[in-house]
């Protein structure tokens, strides 16, 4: 009778032992800290807006963009730039987790279009592009490099953006209907319209309104 007691009490113990391990077992581990996606930084989001403008102006300079790939990924730009304007409007300037997430998503998106573009065999006809294009590609840089001083808001950068499209939209049709060229005239013309965006960059940097 003794030796079946001690026999239960023994049992007892053990299973008394035993419950802080299969508790700990059961309780879930804390996630890995290197295997966590780093969070997307509003640095990161205006570095990924200035490497897409540096991109495109490469694209105008080497002539692997045409006048209307140029007009099409600077309306997507633009778009992009203002829908984050809008975003930051809702958030009292400010982006939250999920509007990051949807602007790199588009941010990726047009990333791969630019990639596209530069690939397809499509290219400018540089003969008579010297002064046009380096004029583009200088509005280009400018943009770029206000997007990533912070001297250029969303909504600014996204109106700089689509009066650049509307450019470079009117020099494609200029070519179109020329044979590839440009008169005299049009590139004139083609010229008081980038000196006016000159100015208007200038105005939007040094307005004192930042990102």
């Amino acid at each position: 009778m003794n030796r079946t007691v001690k026999i239960c009490f023994l049992s007892a113990a053990l299973t008394t032992l035993a419950l802080p391990v299969v508790a700990q077992s059961n309780t879930p581990t804390s996630p890995d800290p290197s295997k966590t996606p780093t969070p997307i930084t509003g640095k990161s989001i205006q570095q990924r807006k200035e490497n897409q403008q540096d991109r495109i102006a490469q694209g105008v300079k080497s002539g692997e963009l045409t006048a209307g790939e140029t007009t099409n990924l600077e309306k997507k730009e633009a778009s992009i730039n203002q829908e984050e304007r809008d975003m930051r409007k809702l958030d009292n300037g400010k982006l939250t987790a999920t509007d990051r997430k949807t602007l790199n998503q588009q941010q990726n998106q047009l990333n791969k279009q630019i990639y596209q573009d530069k690939h397809n065999g499509a290219v400018q006809n540089t003969n008579d592009q010297s002064k046009v294009g380096q004029r583009e590609e200088n509005q280009q840089d400018r943009i770029a490099q206000g997007i990533k001083s912070g001297q250029l808001s969303a909504g600014e950068a996204a109106r700089l953006e689509s009066q650049q499209a509307k450019i470079s939209q009117q020099v494609r049709a200029d070519r179109q209907a020329n044979g590839g060229k440009l008169t005299q005239q049009e590139r004139n013309q083609v010229n008081r319209e980038q000196n006016r965006q000159s100015r208007q960059i200038y105005r939007d940097k040094h307005n004192n309104r930042h990102q």
